[in-house]
């Protein structure tokens, strides 16, 4: 299993502390430190069943100072996100072939029960 974290987010402090009082064995990956490249983003998305859109946060100042306006294919979107790591949506949890955008209980849990 790995989280995909961000130790500034609160939901991602909440989804790594549910894993670890659940005695979890998981890797940490600091996409901040370490972004995910364009494929790593796509094989992501199949995982988690979502279209780019899902997973980028559109409230962030960087997309509204640099890409709110603008009319994007998909690719064009994962090319944004890879190179703007703080856009990515968090915490996702991954584990085998599925992934969740794990901001509420019920989303770790749905996660969980792959494991």
């Amino acid at each position: 299993m790995k989280i995909y974290h961000n130790p500034k987010c609160s939901k991602s402090r909440q989804a790594k502390k549910t894993l670890d009082e659940k005695a979890i064995d998981y890797t940490t990956h600091l996409y901040l430190n370490d972004p995910l490249s364009q494929e790593d983003l796509q094989g992501l998305l199949g995982k988690l069943g979502l279209n780019i859109k899902d997973i980028i946060r559109t409230k962030e100042a960087i997309w509204k100072e640099n890409f709110k306006d603008g009319v994007y294919s998909d690719q064009e979107l994962i090319k944004i996100l890879a190179d703007n790591p703080r856009l990515l949506e968090r915490p996702i949890i991954e584990h085998k072939d599925f992934a969740v955008v794990a901001r509420s209980d019920e989303k770790i849990t749905e996660i969980l029960n792959t494991y």
